[in-house]
C-alpha cells in the first residue's frame, strides 16, 4: 500500500533561512534554518547544518542538527551522535545515540497508553 505522501518531499538547503510555519503531508529534509513549527503526516530529517527553532509534528524524526522546540513524533524519533535538542519529547519509540545531547522531558508510550488516564 502506497504511503499518503508517496515520493513527496520539500528540502530546506543549507543556504537557506525560513522565518514561518511549514505544515503538508510530505516528508521534510532540513539542512538550513527554521524558526517556526512543523507539521507533517510524513517525516522529518534534520540534518548536521540544520536547526529549528519551534515545534515539531510528525510521525517519525530523525535529527543530526539542533532543535530548540518540543517533538511529537507519532511513531519513532531518533537523535544522531551530534544532535543537540532542548525542549520535551512525546513519542511511542525513543533511540538516543551516544554522543546525542538532550536538554527536557522524555514521554514514550503507546497511543493507547497516552489516551489511560492515570489511576
Amino acid at each position: 500500500m502506497a504511503k499518503e505522501n508517496d515520493g513527496q518531499f520539500t528540502q530546506i538547503s543549507s543556504s537557506m533561512n525560513l522565518t514561518g510555519d511549514i505544515s503538508g503531508s510530505s516528508d521534510i529534509r532540513i539542512a538550513g534554518k527554521i524558526k517556526g513549527n512543523i507539521e507533517t503526516t510524513g517525516d522529518v530529517v534534520i540534518e548536521n547544518s540544520g536547526y529549528v527553532e519551534g515545534v515539531i509534528k510528525s510521525k517519525n524524526a530523525m535529527i543530526a542538527g539542533k532543535v530548540n522546540g518540543d517533538i511529537e513524533c507519532s511513531e519513532k524519533l531518533v537523535l544522531e551522535s551530534k544532535s543537540f535538542f532542548v525542549g520535551n519529547i512525546k513519542t511511542k519509540l525513543l533511540v538516543i545515540e551516544c554522543g546525542a545531547k538532550l536538554n527536557g522531558n522524555c514521554h514514550v508510550s503507546t497511543e493507547k497508553e497516552l489516551e489511560s488516564p492515570k489511576k
